[in-house]
């Protein structure tokens, strides 16, 4: 009887070396079969699928020019507050390079602020999924307490239910995989909007401006209209399944201290249109805009030229 386990193997001669036959790698199981991001892409475990993280697709191909003046404004902001502290630096060299490097890192601390809300709130939504108590360390914190009081005002006042949170999505015909903040249903939500009271929402909630300000910009609509047209999803178990289908308005929860706003977002078959136009420049300035500028032109040697002739 054949052995499977050396069937077809090639047998080294006897005065050569013998060759290891190389272990195949285990498939994956489990919760490690769901794609994780890693430098703008999400490999899918046990294949050799790549796709483009759609919040990298976003951000070198969407233009952003509010950014601009949202980091000066800050680093303005910072440069005042700190003042004495800075003209003291200016004097002493030693000092002077780290305080310029503090300054002008002002939108980055900024942006850990903010992350460190959103993975506050993505905590709750999980708690609600899981039907979880709340943790301990984010009641217990002060600065996170009006965030999270305001987030869940939200869920009673318009009675959310949630559906699924931090869920990875892709789009393997288009190339791209992305990480949704949550899914949910509200009876309000959709009496607001016109449609049937068990209608499926994508959600996304953001923390920045103030509510009477812009904190809520086009992207937002252009990133759940990716989200809304995924193939596929994975279950916390790593189970694929396919893509439920959700409504072509998405709401984003503009979340601050002083209040909430529950904001429509459309993110239909229109928005996503566009969001492949914002992928085709992305992969424009991944790819091809390495290449188009060549090196300067050197006149030719006429010298040369007119002996040759």
């Amino acid at each position: 009887m054949t052995n499977t386990a050396t069937a077809g193997a090639t047998t080294a001669p006897a005065s050569g070396p013998r060759r290891r036959t190389k272990k195949p790698t285990p498939a994956p199981t489990g919760a490690d079969r769901i794609p994780r991001p890693s430098q703008g892409w999400y490999r899918v475990p046990g294949t050799d699928i790549k796709l483009r993280r759609v919040t990298t697709i976003l951000s070198q191909g969407f233009p952003k020019p509010q950014l601009v003046f949202w980091a000066a404004n800050l680093t303005a902001a910072d440069a005042f507050a700190t003042l004495p502290k800075l003209v003291a630096a200016s004097l002493r060299p030693a000092e002077k390079e780290a305080a310029y490097d503090w300054l002008r890192k002002g939108h980055i601390r900024k942006k850990d602020e903010r992350a460190e809300i959103g993975g506050a709130v993505h905590d709750v939504i999980e708690a609600h999924v899981l039907g979880n108590p709340l943790p301990e360390a984010l009641l217990n914190d002060r600065e996170l307490a009006p965030f999270l009081d305001n987030f869940l005002r939200f869920v009673t006042e318009w009675e959310v239910e949630f559906e699924a949170s931090e869920m990875v999505v892709g789009n393997l015909t288009d190339g791209w995989a992305g990480t949704l903040d949550y899914l949910f249903r509200s009876r309000r939500i959709a009496a607001a909007l016109k449609v049937p009271p068990r209608t499926l929402f994508v959600g996304d909630t953001k923390t920045g401006g103030e509510l009477d300000e812009k904190g809520v910009y086009p992207e937002a609509g252009a990133q759940m209209s990716a989200y809304r047209r995924a193939e596929v999803a994975w279950l916390r178990d790593g189970t694929q399944v396919p893509m439920p289908a959700v409504h072509d308005v998405g709401i984003v929860l503009h979340l601050r201290p002083e209040g909430y706003r529950p904001m429509p977002l459309k993110c239909g078959d229109d928005v996503y249109a566009a969001f492949r136009h914002v992928q085709e420049v992305a992969e424009f300035q991944r790819v091809l805009s390495k290449s188009i500028v060549g090196e300067a032109l050197a006149l030719p040697d006429t010298s040369t030229e007119k002996r040759a002739a």
